[in-house]
This record gives structure tokens, C-alpha cells and sequence, in this order.
């Protein structure tokens, strides 16, 4: 009898895995932010970086660290006040790790918006249906400056193909303003 639960659970589990956008784990996608972290701070990916040495101050900024038909990974700076937007990665999971400062995530549990602060050295991962907001948190536009950015690296599994933008209505739900199609990461840069 034994046997039979076990075929019939691993039959399950396959079939489910087949189902998903991507082979890759929201695990995966954390190691892979993290590899993606030291290779920064190691100085792999410094003919990347803006090239007078200057972070943008006015407007978030981005590059693309790697990318294959599976996942693409980002590096992404984040300036004081400027938020992503509510909003969800459509088709793809993802995960962050923040390289330096800190980051507030306004993440929505079904009935409100949930706030947690993400500084250097914390990872997040977020599956298909997670809606959420990102901005550089207040004690980092504080504390850190253009010459020493808030920092993170971004993994998205399939790569981003669209992104949806959300409202919380007056009535304490969801309401979808917007899809686009994009493949940059964490809205409009």
C-alpha cells in the first residue's frame, strides 16, 4: 500500500510541476539573487554599473545582470519617494535580495496592505499572484546617499513578459488598473 501512495503522490507532483510557468523554485530564484549580490559587491558586474560612479538620484535605475529563456536577473537602485506602484508580475515568480539600504515592501494579504522593511542582506520571494508596492525605505534616504546607493538584485522566472497595476478601492478591495507588457523589472524606471 505504501508504494501506491508514494506513486500516486509523485505522479501528482509531477503533474503539478508541469502545470507551473517555470521549472525553477522560489528558492531557486533566492540563491540565485544572492549569487547574483556577491557578484556585485565582489566588483564581477562594475563595467555595469553608471559610469562616472554616480547613482541616479532623481529616478530608479536598472540593468540587466543576466537573462535566458528562463529567468532574468536585475540590478536594480532605488532613489528616495519613487514607489513601483501596486502591482503583480503577471506570469512569472520572483525574488530579491537587497545588496545595500533598505527597502518597504506594501504587500497586499487579501484584506490590506501589509508593510515589512527589507534591509542589506534580506531576501524576499514573491509567487504568481503576489501584489505589491516597493520603495527605498525612509531610513535608508536617510542614512544612504547617491554615492552609496540602496541596492538589490532582482530574479524573475519566466522572465517578465507583463505586469499588472493595482488600486485599493474604498471598499477595501483590489481593483486592476492597468496590464502592460514589459520586460523591465519592478514597473517604470
Amino acid at each position: 500500500m505504501r508504494s501506491s501512495v508514494l506513486s500516486h503522490s509523485s505522479a501528482h507532483d509531477r503533474a503539478v510541476a508541469s502545470a507551473l510557468p517555470t521549472r525553477l523554485r522560489p528558492a531557486d530564484l533566492l540563491r540565485l539573487t544572492d549569487e547574483g549580490a556577491d557578484d556585485v559587491l565582489s566588483g564581477r558586474y562594475d563595467h555595469l554599473l553608471p559610469a562616472d560612479g554616480l547613482w541616479p538620484a532623481e529616478q530608479r535605475w536598472a540593468t540587466r545582470l543576466s537573462h535566458d529563456d528562463e529567468v532574468d536577473v536585475w540590478l536594480i537602485s532605488w532613489t528616495p519617494g519613487k514607489s513601483t506602484e501596486l502591482h503583480d508580475h503577471a506570469g512569472s515568480l520572483g525574488a530579491l535580495t537587497v545588496l545595500s539600504g533598505a527597502l518597504s515592501e506594501f504587500r497586499w494579504n487579501g484584506t490590506r496592505l501589509r508593510r515589512r522593511t527589507l534591509a542589506a542582506g534580506d531576501q524576499a520571494s514573491f509567487p504568481i499572484g503576489w501584489v505589491h508596492d516597493v520603495v527605498r525605505a525612509p531610513a535608508a534616504a536617510e542614512s544612504v546617499g547617491p554615492l552609496d546607493p540602496t541596492l538589490s538584485v532582482h530574479a524573475y522566472s519566466p522572465p517578465l513578459s507583463a505586469m499588472s497595476y493595482y488600486e485599493v478601492t474604498d471598499h477595501g478591495t483590489l481593483r486592476r488598473t492597468a496590464t502592460v507588457l514589459t520586460d523591465q523589472p519592478e514597473g517604470d524606471l
